[in-house]
């Protein structure tokens, strides 16, 4: 057990240094990730590594999907809502459909149920794997919102399409009229088990007396506990994650009121998040001998063009699908016609970010070992393997040509966008006026407090920064007064806060341009405050 901790250690400190590396060559880490699991493959006297495939499921899946749904936009979300949903469910479908069918006929011995449950594996494209890949460029916020929406929804969909494909499998019959019933109502259920959950953590979060460190230490247990409890009464858990985590993000303002909270969390999800994404990659190089090993009576070749025939299809029936998604929609409904036309540079984009990732890796690792009834199951190696190479393919091929694809083709923005630099002076010009209504309704009479009317004066001239005036005033004044500024800015910059999420329900400047305002205030709080508060 310590030897095998050990390597781990040591091999999620080597990949460490790949995607340090990967920063040095300004190349998306997810890249050097799958190379990484694929080197681990074959270094030589790497022992096997055995794992419950239920608790590489429970453990990794539900705050992958919590963290994407966090930093989803919700009036973005919905602002592109027909794209998202075309994409995250249609185009799941339509791929699981051409993959079941298309591998049902290619490999011998490969079932309808076993194609669908490789569909459901293979068809999200994974949002991190797009995000790094993009991180810099210049890309329209539409095209970014998409995505992100897209690899949100998808995720769940897709592992709703595996679990039903799955128990197929198990139980060796479907009928699709009941599956699709049982989908709306397990999806539907599983969302009210979300948001219910969701609600109760809401609850405990915003009137106990929590700490940073119990705060970040439930949010990481909130996942699994909307997963399990939606599971438990055999919902969908996937949806439970993802509805319960908007929820949450939606009303993180009312719930995380502290800026030393919300900065804690971010470094301990930004660490788990990138742990876990590398810790994946390293299992299935420390399972991929032991996968090649089980392949049977395929051989390493026959794995490798299924690989690549179910990877040229994924590929090309994202492209057969966005095209028409992007044009079809504006000739039938005017409300379409109101946003400017994507052209083509726009779908062309959406399409080659298709890049699969951490998710259907983690889905197909969680294919259990053995059947109901004790026997093997079957072409599980072969799918992990297929799987493996759709991952390499996409994430590798994709991943690098992505950006000089973007580059070539000149994108530009193409929807009414204000400047970022123009939504930061207008959320700043509120936050002002804000925190000048409160001095004059309840402060007005303090004029005799020298640093009140100091930092009173500031805002009226804009001239000079707080924690200049703090650090030029702190010599000079008594504690109380400083003690009494304090509170004053406090109250502040709570009321700004709430001014914030008054912006965000306006939907005229972007969560973006928010966020980065309200980081600015979790960081002016904790000059006064400390970590600790």
């Amino acid at each position: 057990m310590h030897h095998a901790l050990l390597l781990v250690l040591g091999l999620l400190f080597a990949v460490m240094l790949l995607v340090l590396l990967a920063r040095r060559m300004k190349v998306a880490y997810p890249v050097f990730l799958v190379i990484a699991g694929l080197a681990i493959g074959f270094i030589p006297g790497m022992p096997l590594l055995h794992l419950d495939p239920e608790l590489i499921f429970l453990i990794f899946l539900p705050p992958l999907l919590y963290e994407a749904a966090w930093y989803t936009s919700w009036n973005d979300f919905w602002k592109w809502k027909r794209p998202i949903v075309l994409l995250a469910f249609g185009l799941v479908f339509f791929t699981s459909t051409i993959i079941a069918w298309s591998t049902s006929m290619m490999i011998p011995g490969f079932t309808l149920a076993l194609g669908f449950l490789l569909g459901g594996i293979v068809s999200p494209p994974d949002a991190v794997a797009a995000a790094t890949v993009l991180k810099g460029m210049k890309v329209p916020k539409r095209l970014l919102t998409i995505l992100e929406g897209e690899s949100l929804v998808n995720d769940a969909s897709s592992l709703i399409v595996f679990k039903f494909a799955l128990a197929a499998v198990l139980t060796g019959s479907f009928s699709m009229q009941e599956a699709t019933g049982q989908f709306f109502l397990v999806a539907g259920m599983g969302i009210v088990v979300g948001l219910a959950g969701a609600h109760v953590m809401y609850v405990v979060h915003r009137f106990l007396p929590t700490t940073p460190a119990i705060d970040a230490a439930l949010t990481v247990m909130t996942p699994y506990i909307l997963f399990l409890a939606a599971e438990q009464f055999h919902f969908s858990g996937v949806m439970a994650v993802v509805s319960g985590g908007l929820f949450m993000s939606y009303r993180s303002h009312e719930v995380f009121q502290t800026g030393s909270t919300r900065l804690n969390m971010l470094g301990v999800w930004t660490t788990m998040i990138f742990v876990m994404n590398a810790l994946v990659f390293i299992l299935i190089g420390l399972a991929l001998p032991e996968i090649v090993a089980g392949l049977g009576a395929y051989s390493i070749a026959d794995g490798l063009r299924y690989g690549l025939i179910v990877s040229l299809i994924t590929i090309a029936l994202r492209f057969l699908w966005v095209y028409p998604a992007a044009h079809i929609p504006r000739w039938l409904s005017v409300k379409a016609r109101r946003d400017p036309s994507p052209g083509w540079k726009g779908p062309l984009v959406i399409s080659w970010a298709g890049m699969r990732g951490v998710v259907s890796l983690a889905t197909a690792l969680s294919i259990p070992m053995m059947m109901s009834d004790g026997t093997a199951f079957p072409q599980r190696n072969l799918i992990l393997f297929v799987t493996f190479v759709v991952i390499f393919v996409t994430l590798v091929f994709q991943g690098l040509t992505l950006p000089f694809i973007i580059r070539l083709i000149g994108l530009e923005e193409i929807d009414d966008i204000v400047p970022a630099y123009q939504q930061q002076a207008g959320i700043q010009l509120r936050l002002d006026l804000a925190a000048r209504k409160l001095i004059r309704e309840k402060y007005e009479g303090s004029e005799e407090n020298e640093l009140i009317e100091h930092y009173r004066l500031s805002l009226e001239k804009e001239i000079g920064s707080t924690e200049r005036q703090l650090e030029t005033l702190e010599f000079h004044h008594q504690k109380e007064e400083i003690a009494f500024l304090n509170k004053m800015l406090l109250e502040i910059y709570g009321l700004q806060r709430k001014e914030l999420f008054k912006l965000r329900k306006e939907k005229y400047f972007s969560d973006e341009e928010i966020r980065k305002a309200e980081l600015q205030l979790d960081l002016n709080e904790l000059k006064l405050t400390g970590a600790g508060h």
